[in-house]
C-alpha cells in the first residue's frame, strides 16, 4: 500500500523472487510529493539496480553555516549526495517494480483494511483483494497506520520548502553544492539542493515550530539572496521521527518507510530508511516470518538513531559548539563518512570514534562552560 521509495522497492524484491505482487497508490502517477529528494550514498547501495536515470545532480561541496553569522566550505573528492525529484524518482521505482513483475494500480485507494488469521482483506478501488501479508508503506498521513492499530502517537518535524528556478540564483554558485545551514530554526536546519533546473529551499525543525514555519523560510531567503517572489510550489509536511518503541507488526501487517516513522530525526532525511525497511520488510515476508523484520530493522538502526538524536540534542542545546566541532578538519572527515554510509560496521566506527575524542571532550566540557569549550573546539 503506497508507491514511494518503499512500498514500490519491497514491491520490486518481493516480485523479483516469483511472488505475486499488488502495487496500489491513491495518487495518479507520476506524482510530485513533498521532499528535498537528497539520494544519500548509503540510500543508493540498498538498491539492487542504478538511479543514474533520474539523477540530477551530484554533490560534492558542502557549505555549512551558522544561523547565517558562520560559514565554511568543503570539498569531498566523490559525490556526497545524488539529488532528484521525487516525482522523478518515484515513478522510476514504480517502473522497476513492474519490469519485475508486480501489478501496480494508480488513482487506486485501498479502504476496508482488516487483519485476519491467514492474511489481510482490503478493497482496492472498490474490488475486494485478499493477500497473505501487507506492507503498508502510504506515508505519514496515510490511513493503514491507524487502520491496523499501529498509530502510536510518534513525534513529528515539520518542514517547508519551495523551489527557484537558475537564473534567479546563480547555477554556476549551487551545481554541486549542498547548502546547509544550523541552528536557524530549533530543532533543525535550513537548505539549498541544486536540481536540473532549480533549487529546492527549505526549513525543518520540532512540530511547534509549525505555525512559525513560513517565517523561518522568508528570513532563510533573505539571508541567502532569494526574493521571496521568486519561491515557486511551496509546501509544508510532517517528518514522522524515529520512534524507538513503536510497533511495527501486527499479525501479517508491517509498517515501512515514513509509515513507520522511520525518518532520521537529526537530517530529516527518510529515503534511506525507506529503502532499508524494504529490503528487510521482502525479505521477511519470504522467509514467512514478519516478526524478524521488526527485530532486524530495530538491530540496523539502533547505533543510528542514537547518533542522530544525540547530535540533535547537541545542536539544540550548544549550536555554536556543535559547528565548531563539525567544521573541524580532523572531524569532518568521520562526518562525511557517517552521512555516505561508510561506518558500516562496529570496527570501522571506532575509528571514527578515535577520530573524534577531542570534539567529544569539547562537548562535554560545555556544560560548564559553553563559551571555553567553543573556542578550543574552534582551534
Amino acid at each position: 500500500v503506497g508507491a514511494g521509495p518503499a512500498g514500490s522497492t519491497a514491491a520490486y524484491r518481493l516480485a523479483r523472487e516469483g511472488a505475486s505482487v499488488l502495487l496500489a497508490d491513491k495518487a495518479t502517477f507520476p506524482r510530485d510529493k513533498p521532499c528535498g529528494g537528497g539520494l544519500t550514498m548509503r540510500a543508493v547501495r540498498q538498491l539492487p539496480f542504478s538511479v543514474e536515470p533520474v539523477v540530477e545532480d551530484r554533490t560534492t561541496r558542502v557549505r555549512l553555516g551558522l544561523d547565517f553569522t558562520r560559514r565554511v566550505d568543503r570539498r569531498m573528492d566523490e559525490p556526497l549526495v545524488l539529488m532528484t525529484q521525487r516525482k522523478r524518482l518515484d515513478a522510476y521505482l514504480v517502473e522497476q517494480a513492474v519490469s519485475a513483475g508486480a501489478e501496480f494500480r494508480d488513482d487506486a485507494k485501498v479502504t476496508d483494511l482488516v487483519l485476519v488469521a491467514d492474511g489481510v482483506r482490503a478493497r482496492v478501488d472498490g474490488s475486494k483483494v485478499a493477500a497473505d501479508h501487507a506492507l503498508l508503506a502510504d506515508g505519514a498521513n496515510g490511513v493503514s497506520t491507524r487502520t491496523v492499530g499501529l498509530d502510536d502517537g510518534r513525534e513529528y518535524g515539520v518542514a517547508l520548502e519551495a523551489n527557484v528556478p537558475y537564473g534567479v540564483v546563480p547555477e554556476a554558485e549551487y551545481r554541486g553544492l549542498l547548502c546547509l545551514e544550523l541552528a536557524n530554526i530549533p530543532g533543525g536546519y535550513g537548505w539549498v539542493f541544486p536540481k536540473g533546473d532549480h533549487v529546492n529551499v527549505g526549513v525543518g525543525g520540532w512540530e511547534r515550530e509549525g505555525p512559525r514555519l513560513r517565517q523561518h523560510l522568508l528570513r532563510f531567503c533573505r539571508e541567502y539572496a532569494i526574493p521571496e517572489s521568486s519561491l515557486e510550489d511551496v509546501r509544508g509536511y510532517r517528518l514522522p521521527l524515529v520512534h524507538a518503541r513503536a510497533r511495527l507488526t501486527k499479525g501479517r501487517a508491517a509498517l515501512l518507510g515514513d509509515a513507520a516513522g522511520l525518518v532520521d530525526p537529526l537530517s530529516g532525511d527518510g529515503i534511506y530508511e525507506a529503502f532499508l525497511s524494504a529490503k528487510l520488510a521482502a525479505a521477511a515476508v519470504l522467509a514467512g516470518n514478519l516478526e524478524g523484520y521488526d527485530r532486524e530493522l530495530r538491530r540496523s538502526l539502533s547505533s543510528q538513531l542514537a547518533a542522530a538524536w544525540g547530535a540533535k540534542v547537541a545542536l539544540d542545546r550548544f549550536p555554536r559548539l556543535t559547528y565548531a566541532v563539525v567544521r573541524t578538519p580532523f572531524l569532518w572527515k568521520a562526518v562525511e563518512s557517517l552521512i555516505g554510509g561508510d561506518v558500516a560496521s562496529p570496527s570501522a566506527m571506532r575509528g571514527v570514534q578515535r577520530a573524534s575524542m577531542r570534539a567529544v571532550e569539547a562537548i562535554a566540557r560545555a556544560a560548564g562552560n559553553p563559551g571555553k569549550a567553543y573556542r578550543a573546539a574552534e582551534t
